[in-house]
């Protein structure tokens, strides 16, 4: 969009509908290019960050039950600050890659920031592969445990992506960029 261009729909009105320390959500009402009104329900949750990190020819992964879906889960280390607080990408990388694994990365770098449920939300996260990898303790938080951690290979991890066992978007959008990076 140049910044001449208007955008196809525009906020005339919002309140706050729903409230917690994880989201908050809100009904905006908008008008569209035509003057037509209507409205949308939008979530706000921090951006987060997604660790990949690479040992080998694997990953480490965890696993945790995801109470909306109703079944456990593996996936990339990832996550936000309580609290709906912010903080800059590397630096949430790493604090979540040592609360959820114990691992600390010698070196992250980053691949990029994508955009998740964007018809909904305009929550994002920044992607990391972690490499120079150095054992520690973990420090899960109460929601997180349940979590389970162990190292795959990629032959394991791409079989786990075809018969459900990940089903998370972020960890396949951020695979998706790894192999990107690793083939130019």
């Amino acid at each position: 969009m140049t910044h001449n261009e208007e955008p196809a729909v525009r906020r005339v009105g919002s309140r706050v509908v729903y409230e917690n320390p994880w989201m908050l959500v809100r009904e905006d009402e908008v008008e569209r290019l035509d003057g037509s009104r209507g409205i949308y329900g939008i979530v706000e949750k921090p951006d987060f960050a997604l660790v990949i990190p690479v040992e080998g020819d694997g990953f480490h992964m965890v696993e945790e039950f995801r109470y909306p879906i109703g079944r456990r889960t593996w996936s990339f280390p990832q996550g936000s600050l309580p609290g709906r607080e912010s903080a800059e990408p590397e630096e949430l990388a790493r604090i979540e890659l040592a609360q959820e694994t114990g691992l600390r990365a010698g070196t992250l770098t980053h691949l990029g920031h994508l955009n998740c449920s964007h018809g909904t939300s305009g929550q994002g996260f920044d992607i990391f592969v972690a490499t120079d990898l150095k054992a520690g303790e973990a420090d899960r938080e109460p929601e997180e445990q349940d979590m389970r951690q162990r190292w795959v290979s990629r032959a394991e991890f791409t079989a786990m992506i075809r018969d459900g066992r990940v089903t998370d978007d972020s960890t396949v959008a951020a695979f998706t960029l790894l192999t990107l990076h690793e083939h130019g």
